[in-house]
């Protein structure tokens, strides 16, 4: 039987973060892990794998539409979707491979296969029984179906998003449940790919949860990309046969009926946390009724020496969101101050745009009753943007209207991703628009446009 000082359940960025922030901090350290890579399903069957194939079919785009325009005369290009995914297979290799390094290199043992809590301080891991003074549940989470609908998944016809990554053939039709991230970012790979995508929502509105004008610009832009949307729609029953599916959905407005065929549905209604053969009820873990890991304030549950993180526990399930948790997790367990601020969380969706958020939207502001005024700069004022033929999307940033402190950042755009950092900063800093609007930006840069919304707070912007 071997001895931890913590044993981490789940290699995904949680657990692998927490067991290497662990390791740092001196503690002997082991994750346990069931795949035959390390990674969980960020890198394997998610985030990864999904940006190496957005890449791929933006880079399709900017040859079909842009190559002309800049001089760069080519053939039209041809999809191999064979080497496409030998390409996206490449990508997960060299970063799971990378984490098994990062192991070796932190003295963390690696224990394969998959585990359970037999008892506080002890993890089962096949046959074999570890000793922990500290056990991290970091398991992650798994797709969920459609709420209150006859579907069955298969991973052929009827996919998550982990089928959807690695379908045999290119189809003619695809259908998403569900306009959320996942959802839009697989739509809008197969779209750029020549599939006729159509994409079904329940609510009026894409993107739940990010801020209105974002919604409204974001969704005018889809559609002119050529996705096709159903809002308002309840699926009822998705029918599968070897090759087609039929979708069957009533328009909650007026309770009309209809259908739509394709080759492929892609269910992208969201996850749900994954801690099945855990043994947590036998052990009187508390849990939400939705199913996940009730913790406190330094991510302990109410079983002592038992610590969950990630996807398993309340909060957004983002991946940054489960390594911030871990390493905070890790520092609580070694005796120090974790800290996770969840204020300031950004949010991304890596599109083409990319759309980016952090902090509060001005409907939160309102429901609040706070005083706040906005700042909002377009891309089309931005001179990089426009030579990149990227000039759609905008800039919004929400500021105290007392103190002039940025409260939140909503950017749809070129880079929007990594742009949002610099708020995130800024948030952390308690840093006021003004600050922001007399750091001096490189120009020409996208960020350009960020420092724009900021000077938009106060006298107005330059380029407006």
């Amino acid at each position: 039987m071997a001895q931890y000082d913590v044993i981490v359940i789940g290699a995904g960025p949680g657990g692998y973060v927490a067991a290497i922030r662990c390791a740092q901090l001196g503690l002997k350290t082991a994750c346990v892990e069931g795949r035959e890579t390390l990674g969980g399903t960020c890198l394997n069957v998610g985030c990864i794998p999904s940006k190496a194939l957005l890449h791929a079919t933006h880079s399709l785009h900017e040859a079909e539409h842009n190559f002309g325009t800049m001089g760069l005369k080519v053939k039209a290009p041809t999809v191999d979707w064979t080497q496409m995914q030998t390409y996206k297979q490449d990508v997960i290799d060299g970063n799971t491979k990378g984490i098994e390094f990062l192991f070796k290199k932190n003295k963390i043992d690696w224990l394969k296969g998959w585990g359970s809590i037999p008892e506080a301080g002890k993890v089962k891991v096949g046959d074999e029984v570890h000793e922990a003074k500290n056990i991290i549940i970091a398991s992650g989470s798994e797709p969920s179906s459609v709420p209150g609908a006859d579907v069955t998944i298969d991973e052929k016809v009827v996919v998550t998003s982990t089928g959807a990554l690695s379908l045999p053939k290119i189809p003619k039709k695809m259908v998403v449940i569900g306009a959320g991230v996942i959802g839009l970012e697989m739509g809008s790979v197969y779209k750029r790919l020549g599939v006729d995508v159509t994409v079904i929502e329940y609510l009026d509105f894409i993107t739940p949860g990010m801020d209105g004008e974002v919604q409204k610009q974001f969704l005018k832009l889809l559609k002119k990309q050529g996705l096709e949307f159903v809002l308002g729609a309840a699926v009822s029953k998705v029918e599968a046969s070897k090759t087609k599916a039929k979708v069957t959905y009533t328009n909650r407005k007026d309770n009309s009926e209809a259908t739509v065929e394709a080759d492929v549905v892609l269910v992208a209604t969201g996850r749900k946390p994954y801690t099945d053969g855990l043994g947590l009820e036998a052990l009187g873990v508390e849990m939400t009724p939705r199913g996940q890991i009730k913790t406190d304030g330094h991510w302990r549950t109410n079983v002592p020496g038992i610590y969950a993180i990630g996807d398993a526990i309340e909060g957004p399930m983002l991946a940054h969101k489960a390594e911030d948790e871990g390493m905070a997790a890790a520092e609580v367990i070694a005796g120090k101050h974790g800290h996770v601020n969840y204020d300031v969380i950004p949010g991304v969706i890596y599109t083409a745009p990319e759309v980016a958020s952090v902090g509060a939207t001005e409907d939160q502001l309102k429901a609040e009753g706070r005083a706040y005024k906005v700042g909002k700069f377009s891309f089309m004022g931005n001179a990089r943007a426009k030579a990149v033929f990227q000039g759609d999307g905008f800039v919004k940033l929400l500021a105290d209207k007392e103190t002039d402190r940025v409260l939140g950042c909503h950017i749809i755009g070129p880079g929007a991703g990594d742009l949002i950092h610099e708020i995130c900063v800024a948030m952390e800093f308690g840093a006021s628009a003004e600050d922001v609007a007399l750091t001096c930006h490189a120009h020409p840069t996208f960020s350009e446009a960020v420092r724009e919304a900021a000077l938009a707070c106060g006298d107005g912007a330059i380029h407006m």
